[in-house]
């Protein structure tokens, strides 16, 4: 089974179409647990010297199952409480969710810390062993061209912010006399300067975000946008409008963020936000075409 579900505010997707057949959410299994799989890399990389230093979900063990030239990093947990009525509970749980999300994602890193790894989707899981390496076997060369592709690369997410409140408390440009305080004039007359610094700070967002692709381009090798966080996952000030993740090589990480350096230093009421670097959650699904930076 697998559930769709991103563990940072993703700015992050892990691979779509994971498993062929995971388990049958409508019938219950007898076995007492069951096959979590966090992500795939090559054979014979030091993720399977690091697994046995890696704790997984329930405070359990990691181990790598192996099929041929690939391996995935799994460790066994309850079957009950990780089918798709266990987890469906734990979605209506923030708390419980967050928790599952969090150790998902701490694994992933510190995968990816050591090699080239595919992260897999949140509560991506099997009966059983034997299915993570037919798994691997039947997508053998799909993840083999995503580990080349994605190898000595990182993920940088670019979210832009716009905060109207900000832009409102900025020294104000000269203008004309006012009307008498206290008079229905004078009273439009704010009403209509509180819109015009609203209109003006998001459309100063807007072209900060456009600006953004320009400077990086020549330093990225793949770009994807993502919907715009809002609530608690949107942690900036004011709103976020833009939310984008790049695949970046690793030496160019210190260039990327120099390259963006002062973008909205000068705009009030816009903030640019670089996050990372991550494993590269938006981009493990084979790029389509147009979809370079």
């Amino acid at each position: 089974m697998t559930i769709d579900s991103r563990p940072t505010g993703a700015d992050t997707a892990p691979p779509r179409g994971g498993p062929d057949t995971p388990t049958d959410p409508g019938t219950p299994h007898p076995a007492a647990t069951v096959s979590y799989v966090y992500a795939i890399s090559r054979a014979g990389s030091e993720l399977e010297t690091k697994a046995a230093h890696l704790t997984g979900l329930e405070g359990g063990p990691l181990r790598t199952v192996t099929c041929g030239e690939l391996t995935a990093l799994v460790s066994s947990v309850p079957a009950g409480a990780y089918s798709e009525e266990g987890m469906r509970a734990r979605l209506e749980d923030l708390s419980e969710l967050e928790a599952v999300a969090r150790t998902h994602h701490a694994v992933i890193e510190a995968a990816y810390a050591t090699t080239a790894a595919l992260p897999m989707r949140l509560a991506t899981v099997y009966l059983d062993d034997a299915r993570v390496r037919s798994m691997l076997h039947e997508r053998r060369t799909d993840f083999g061209d995503l580990l080349a592709w994605l190898d000595g690369h990182i993920e940088l997410g670019v979210k832009v912010y716009a905060d109207p409140r900000e832009a409102a408390a900025a020294p104000p440009a000269p203008a004309p006399a006012s009307p008498p305080a206290g008079t229905g004039r004078a009273y439009l007359q704010q009403r209509r300067a509180q819109r015009r610094q609203h209109r003006d700070a998001y459309r100063a967002a807007g072209a900060v975000a456009g600006a953004v692709p320009d400077r990086v381009s020549a330093l990225a090798r793949a770009r994807v946008a993502h919907r715009p966080q809002q609530g608690e996952l949107a942690a900036g000030p004011g709103e976020n409008i833009s939310n984008e993740a790049y695949l970046v090589p690793v030496e160019r990480i210190a260039q990327f963020r120099q390259a963006l350096a002062g973008l909205a230093d000068d705009v009030p009421g816009v903030q640019v936000e670089i996050t990372g670097p991550w494993a590269p959650y938006s981009f493990a699904t084979p790029p389509t075409s147009g979809a370079g930076a």
